[in-house]
């Protein structure tokens, strides 16, 4: 199970990120994940390495190869985390887009009706345009 702060400081190196993000469209081999990359093989393992002791990446025997892919359960834990930020700024935004509604945005035209810009509408408020 990963563990965030881990997660996080292993997402935080440029290269390993590029190898996690290349783990988003399946499994792959350090030699498919190295392709590309302006590192060797060697360093695209220990970055691996990392990734999988953080908890981001699981590895399975493939024949004399290993192949990767993102650990489900680790990337759980980084969504989690992030998840908390998200309500917070979802409820920022309806809370702007509300504001902007009512005239108090600084996009507000003179008639204290949103410019066409901020004309965001919810159900059941105010009038229909």
């Amino acid at each position: 199970m990963a563990d965030t702060n881990a997660a996080f400081a292993a997402l935080a190196d440029p290269t390993r990120r590029a190898v996690f993000e290349r783990l988003a469209s399946g499994p792959r081999s350090v030699g498919e994940l190295a392709q590309g990359l302006p590192v060797s093989r060697p360093a695209v393992s220990q970055h691996l390495k990392v990734l999988r002791e953080a908890g981001l990446v699981d590895d399975r025997a493939d024949g004399a190869r290993r192949v990767y892919s993102i650990d489900p359960a680790g990337l759980g834990v980084v969504r989690a985390w992030l998840d908390r930020f998200w309500s917070v700024a979802l409820e920022a935004f309806v809370d702007h887009v509300e504001a902007a509604a009512r005239g108090k945005e600084p996009g507000a035209t003179s008639a204290g009706r949103p410019g066409r810009r901020h004309g965001v509408h919810r159900a059941g408020s105010g009038p229909k345009r």
